[in-house]
């Protein structure tokens, strides 16, 4: 930066898209903010890596206020820009603000669409569950001058078999098809998975007779797709002659094929024979990933043999791999259903500790077992403690039930356990999430009266409700 003469703008650049595809986003634009102030040279081409730098890294409103500064200095957007900024827009979640800026890419006519145009608008409606709406969009582009490419069509095809669609795919298809775009692997592929997963097995014959008769060959996804269906049903057998057929067209299982057929074993119970598959898997050039472990803690958990999960668990994380919230909910309940309480909790601690984030199944397994607790310890001359209080009222906060957590405060301090600051402000989260601000309140003046202070969910919660309202001083305080 203090070379005299600066270097050409073609370096700088250089030097910015090289710490983009490092995803140093933050430093790219570090480096851009330290080439303004220099007056170094810069183009349309800087512009659109610092704009895409933003829209990765879901800061796309930022990505805007660069592309105004850009605009304003009179250097002109292209589609580039434009695909970025609609990408953008999809990855920060803001659907409707995409929807409006393709919209007025077309109507305005501010850049020339593309083929990447069309296809960021109807991927990404599609992947917002806005699967009807792409469609819509699919059709209406076929009366223009931009016509949908087969990507496109394979992004609407594949979304309508993921919500159940598989008719209007397969019209879908024929419609494309009459509109002289051939369909390849992917479209047969999405169309096979909606149907194996309704068990259409004659229909799924036919799509395969329709792809070896158009020449299509089947890649791996293709046999994915059965063996994990075949594996779901029960049918073990098949899929492993799915596996010897992959291999007799020279393609190579990957760890998406093992992993089906080691879920299959562990379903059922063949527990023997899913250790042998995923032993293979090394054999086979590959490594064996945190779902291949978590089938196989789970198979052993339904088994009974929690120490031989509990053995995977431990080895899963040696091999460097991070547990997931599938892992620790199965290995917990493996091992409360085994009447090991302690080291269930024990590893609850430890999700917690390692931020692995519990979801509705965490919290029915805990609730389920802290409810039993909670009444057979008086039998036994013993009274809960605030662990086990906190367990339940965080769970019953979660799902939404606040009454029950509100009674359940009450008996738990005439019972003699007062309750701490996680009691309280999994409460407040609790009512804040219902909206129910005026509820939190007394309980919020109580925390300030105890000692207690908000942890980083509650005031993140509080912050929000605070915006545009001054009704409630003690949320200020």
């Amino acid at each position: 930066m203090r070379m005299r003469p600066h270097p050409s703008v073609f370096e700088f650049n250089k030097l910015l898209q090289v710490i983009a595809k490092m995803k140093q986003y933050p430093v790219a634009l570090k480096l851009f903010d330290e080439m303004r102030q220099r007056a170094a040279p810069v183009d349309q081409y800087t512009m659109n890596i610092l704009v895409n730098c933003c829209c990765v890294s879901k800061r796309v409103n930022i990505g805007f206020a660069v592309f105004g500064s850009f605009f304003k200095h009179g250097y002109d957007a292209d589609v580039t820009t434009f695909n970025t900024l609609l990408k953008g827009l999809f990855l920060d979640g803001n659907v409707a603000e995409a929807e409006k800026l393709f919209k007025k890419i077309l109507n305005l006519k501010l850049c020339e669409p593309d083929d990447v145009t069309i296809l960021t608008a109807i991927d990404g409606l599609c992947k917002a569950g806005r699967v009807h709406t792409a469609r819509d969009l699919l059709l209406l582009l076929e009366k223009t001058i931009y016509k949908p490419d087969v990507m496109a069509y394979n992004a609407v095809i594949n979304g309508l078999c993921k919500t159940g669609m598989v008719d209007n795919a397969l019209e879908l298809k024929s419609r494309m098809i009459d509109k002289g775009i051939s369909p390849d692997v992917v479209t047969y592929n999405s169309m096979i998975q909606g149907l194996c997963d309704f068990g259409r097995w004659k229909e799924v014959k036919k799509l395969f007779d329709e792809m070896v008769n158009h020449k299509i060959s089947l890649d791996v996804v293709t046999f994915n797709v059965l063996v994990d269906s075949f594996c779901k049903e029960g049918n073990v057998k098949e899929a492993e002659d799915i596996l010897e057929i992959m291999k007799q067209q020279n393609i190579s299982p990957d760890i998406v094929t093992y992993n089906a057929l080691i879920d299959g074993y562990c379903l059922q119970g063949k527990m023997d024979r899913a250790r042998e598959v995923f032993d293979s898997i090394t054999g086979s050039g590959l490594t064996p990933c945190i779902i291949s472990y978590n089938s196989l803690i789970n198979g052993y958990c339904r088994k009974g043999k929690v120490d031989k999960a509990w053995r995977l668990f431990l080895e899963a994380s040696s091999k460097g791999l991070e547990h997931t919230t599938i892992t620790y909910n199965t290995m917990i309940h493996g091992l409360l259903g085994e009447g090991r309480n302690a080291d269930g909790w024990k590893l609850f601690n430890d999700m917690e500790t390692r931020q692995v984030h519990p979801d509705l199944f965490t919290c029915n397994i805990l609730l389920e077992d802290a409810k039993k607790l909670l009444h057979e310890l008086p039998s036994k001359g013993l009274k809960p403690n605030i662990k086990i209080y906190t367990v339940i009222l965080g769970s019953l906060c979660r799902e939404g039930s606040v009454d029950e957590a509100k009674d359940l405060l009450v008996n738990m301090e005439r019972s003699g356990c007062a309750p701490n600051s996680v009691t309280y402000n999994y409460i407040v989260q609790g009512l804040l999430k219902k909206k129910e601000v005026s509820k939190a309140i007394p309980f919020l003046e109580d925390m300030h009266k105890r000692g207690f202070y908000a942890d980083a969910s509650t005031s993140s919660l509080l912050i929000n409700h605070m915006q545009g309202s001054n009704k409630h001083d003690i949320l200020l305080e």
